[in-house]
């Protein structure tokens, strides 16, 4: 065995990108019915492209619903800089030099969100290195994970086109369905859910998403009038930092209860497990600051038997997935499909890994198309 410096690359060079993704028709929730959001017309994406004195290349991206988008790409302008010269595989070490760099504004939020990008592209880069995809750099459990879709079950969209939709996802081979709920008339929630199960039978995995829109006593009432339709889980039925609300429920009635997409730190994710306030977590490794945090919740979700259902960004998440022990599920979301060249593989109601190496993902000529704001740093 040869010795030397443990060193073997360094960065040169860093290109960020500000993408606006537009969506084909604008979305709404129940924050929207509540009159706290607007309906949703586009994605702010923000990409990092990260190279080495090697040539190696790593891609990593966040992203921000609503507002948000020019703050992340602002904040990772301004930390670019703190990337040149490191080593690509000192990933968590990098991480803290550039959370520190930011540690004024905190270590959550926006500014780790625009750390995730980098963050993510690193461990990207790390697989490529290692010639493998990053599910098994991390270690797999498996090659497939089950999924499900949400894009179809919005409450904009009238039941009809509801049913329509859901019986689309299964033959394209999903494997199940999450619709939304959270309408002022909760007789209304019901009639929808309850169709929604009667059009795809008792065997079809389903779930409901509140969006943290009902208080307590909603929340009791309706989880209770849900409980005979089989629901694999009801998610955000308050708050998101509502822990104990959520423990309660989680403790009261035998539907499981998901909840962690809104909260932007492990510290956070920490606070909810602790707590009790989940039966499945739901990380989302661009808000938490990328994989590296997210790891960490992985691993205090795993001790507490806890089972995973990471929200969105599914290009990354099937890796994550893949690498824990229980057998997860994967939010399925087509709209990001036009930002990548690749597309991910689905049938039989999994998402199956490829063998490309890191995410297994290059961003498109249209990603560039979109793009509304670049910043590049070299060596």
């Amino acid at each position: 065995m040869s010795t030397g410096p443990a060193t073997l690359d360094r960065i040169t060079g860093v290109r960020l990108s500000s993408v606006t993704l537009p969506l084909a028709t604008p979305v709404s929730d129940a924050k929207v019915l509540t009159g706290r959001q607007k309906p949703m017309t586009e994605v702010a994406m923000l990409f990092a492209e990260i190279t080495t004195e090697a040539g190696l290349e790593g891609v990593g991206f966040s992203y921000s619903k609503r507002a948000g988008g020019p703050g992340q790409f602002a904040h990772a302008r301004e930390i670019a800089p703190d990337l040149i010269g490191e080593d690509p595989s000192d990933i968590a070490r990098i991480w803290d030099k550039l959370v520190w760099a930011g540690a004024s504004v905190g270590r959550s939020g926006l500014s780790v969100q625009a750390i995730a990008a980098f963050d993510i592209a690193l461990w990207d880069l790390k697989a490529k290195r290692a010639g493998l995809p990053l599910a098994k750099l991390l270690g797999a459990h498996r090659d497939s994970v089950r999924c499900y879709n949400t894009s179809g079950g919005f409450l904009h969209s009238p039941i009809d086109e509801v049913l329509d939709r859901a019986s689309e996802a299964i033959a394209s081979g999903i494997g199940g369905i999450k619709i939304k709920v959270g309408h002022p008339d909760h007789a209304t929630d019901l009639a929808r859910v309850t169709a929604v199960r009667e059009k795809i039978g008792d065997t079809v995995p389903l779930m409901v998403d509140a969006n943290q829109q009902w208080d307590r006593a909603t929340a009791r009432r309706m989880c209770r009038a849900f409980e005979p339709l089989n629901l694999v889980w009801i998610e955000e039925p308050l708050d998101a930092y509502d822990f104990h609300g959520h423990a309660q429920l989680a403790t009261t009635f035998d539907t499981p209860i998901a909840t962690g997409e809104m909260l932007t730190s492990a510290a956070e994710h920490t606070q909810l497990i602790h707590t009790g306030g989940a039966d499945i977590v739901q990380p989302d490794a661009p808000r938490v600051g990328g994989i590296t945090p997210f790891l960490k919740v992985l691993a205090l979700a795993d001790s507490k038997n806890l089972h995973l259902a990471p929200h969105f960004a599914m290009e990354i998440h099937i890796h994550l997935a893949a690498a824990y022990p229980r057998e997860p599920w994967v939010e399925h979301f087509e709209w990001l499909d036009p930002l990548f060249n690749e597309h991910l593989e689905i049938k039989d109601g999994r998402m199956h890994l490829s063998s490309r190496p890191g995410l297994g993902v290059t961003i498109s000529e249209q990603a560039r198309a979109w793009t509304v704001a670049e910043h590049e740093v070299r060596a």
